[in-house]
């Protein structure tokens, strides 16, 4: 912990005692007391479900604690909404941006104000945060729609509106998660030179070890709703950050990666064009190809053409220009030409992408089958029995947790729903399988099930295209990257040739 003699004259402390949060038969939050000094940069672990968000709303006023309390500087406090923690000199930066886009930075921040007079004098509202960004260590263009700004700046502005409001004790919840690598190392640099000059402290929420490493002093891991510990961030390896996040669970193992050599190509992308929803370019002359047993993870922050890409390949977005072909004929994404090619996939938000939510278990895994025997009988029937009996094996051999088959799939947990769509495109022989941000949100165990399936089918000798925003991801999984900016792609390389700096600048636009 960053050693202090005396309380930071700036920064805060802060303190819950107790903390208890129940929802009708729900404990989210059981008895949490957890300690940031003034003047730390404290990280805050744990899975998706373990509390962590229930636990800065009651920080933040969002929600009030069942029982416990909250101390700031060893005094306890009332905290009946967000503007009472704002009073208090605490703030939270999301996760999403809030900002207006069409108007500037200097208008974002003046409006954030709780005494913002009716009439507005902009020269000296400028003078003023010209001053607040004298002391700063950063600052971004003022006089700029909010729209025109790349997404570190975006985050930057988000900072620096908390400190414009004279916030001293921030909370991060997953600050990275739009930015590139370079961004988030300045960023989190700079907030950790602050705190060590003891003008804020930070609680981050996230789940980037290397940044938690990186960046803290102390880490404090919830599970299940419960405290589990804190501890020196320097004291625990990653792999005690994770036993402590997950406790006895057996995690899947993933298979070696098998070598290929001169693997035919499987799966080619010519050319392709995309126009997003307001018409505009979204993916412009993208030409790749997967071969057989490859991994080709395509990188990139959010928002670079990623998403439109994967949707053509799947058949929600139509071709503007350009070809796929597989196995050098010409390919539609179109059901009869998904099944005759052997082109299966995946992606982020299955519920709203590749399931229907009212409709049982067993009923989405049959999606891909449902008009063959012996599910299908003559005139159109459907047989029940047959379509209940497949689902009740892939359920068990995907360890889905259902109370059945016939349970709606919008009451499994996000890790079962992508399980249950895992189990319904993997259960065929594939030759190609497209995913698109196949962890995202899930569980240690969840991300360990779908990343090893993945791995299997490119040992089996699949094609398959990876598009995924965690770059940790990509580097873990791919054999060949490529990046795509503004909706081109920038860069390819091997990934032992390659390393995160250099896909960072291309993911920035810097090449």
């Amino acid at each position: 912990m960053t050693a202090l003699a005396s309380p930071a004259p700036r920064a805060i402390g802060l303190e819950t005692v107790g903390m208890t949060k129940i929802f009708g038969p729900l404990t989210a939050l059981d008895d949490v007391s957890v300690k940031v000094a003034p003047g730390s940069f404290h990280a805050l672990l744990g899975e998706n479900g373990a509390g962590k968000s229930t636990l800065v709303k009651c920080i933040m006023g969002f929600y009030q604690p069942t029982r416990g309390a909250v101390m700031v500087d060893g005094r306890e406090v009332q905290i009946p909404n967000p503007k009472a923690a704002r009073d208090l000199g605490i703030g939270m930066v999301y996760q999403h941006f809030t900002l207006v886009p069409s108007l500037t930075a200097t208008e974002n921040l003046v409006i954030a104000r709780a005494d913002v007079p009716s009439v507005i004098d902009w020269k000296k509202e400028r003078a003023r945060l010209d001053e607040l960004f004298d002391r700063m260590p950063f600052r971004v263009p003022l006089d700029v729609p909010v729209s025109a700004l790349a997404a570190g700046e975006k985050q930057k502005l988000e900072i620096l509106k908390q400190l414009y409001l004279d916030q001293r004790f921030l909370i991060l919840d997953e600050p990275t998660s739009v930015l590139t690598p370079q961004e988030a190392d300045e960023i989190l640099g700079l907030l950790r030179g602050m705190t060590e000059r003891g003008d804020l402290t930070i609680l981050m929420i996230s789940h980037k070890f290397r940044e938690v490493t990186q960046f803290a002093d102390d880490v404090t891991v919830l599970r299940k709703g419960a405290f589990v510990g804190s501890a020196p961030a320097k004291s625990l390896t990653v792999g005690e950050m994770s036993r402590m996040m997950i406790g006895d669970m057996k995690l899947r193992e993933r298979a070696a990666r098998q070598s290929f050599e001169d693997k035919p190509v499987v799966l080619e992308l010519a050319g392709v064009f995309a126009d997003d929803d307001e018409g505009l370019k979204a993916v412009e002359a993208v030409s790749l190809k997967v071969r057989s047993g490859e991994i080709v993870g395509i990188a990139g922050v959010s928002g670079n053409g990623q998403s439109e890409l994967i949707e053509t390949l799947s058949g929600q977005r139509p071709l503007a220009d350009g070809r796929f072909f597989v196995k050098g004929e010409p390919y539609e994404p179109e059901r009869g030409k998904m099944a005759r090619f052997k082109v299966f996939g995946f992606q982020e938000e299955p519920l709203r992408n590749a399931a229907v939510p009212r409709m049982s278990v067993a009923e989405n895994l049959a999606f891909r089958t449902f008009d063959q025997p012996p599910i299908a009988k003559g005139w159109g029937w459907l047989s029940p029995g047959p379509m209940r009996a497949r689902a009740r094996e892939l359920i068990a051999s995907y360890r889905v947790k259902t109370p059945g088959p016939d349970e709606p799939i919008q009451n499994l947990s996000g890790g079962n729903v992508q399980r249950a769509i895992l189990a319904r495109e993997l259960s065929s022989e594939v030759d190609v399988l497209v995913v698109a941000n196949p962890c995202f949100g899930l569980d240690f165990a969840s991300i360990a099930e779908i990343r090893g399936q993945i791995m299997d089918q490119r040992n089996r000798g699949a094609a398959v295209l990876l598009v995924s925003e965690d770059l940790d991801e990509i580097l873990e999984l791919s054999d060949r990257i490529a990046v795509m900016s503004e909706g081109k792609i920038t860069y390819v390389a091997n990934a032992a040739e390659t390393d995160r700096t250099t896909i960072g600048q291309y993911m920035a636009g810097h090449h």
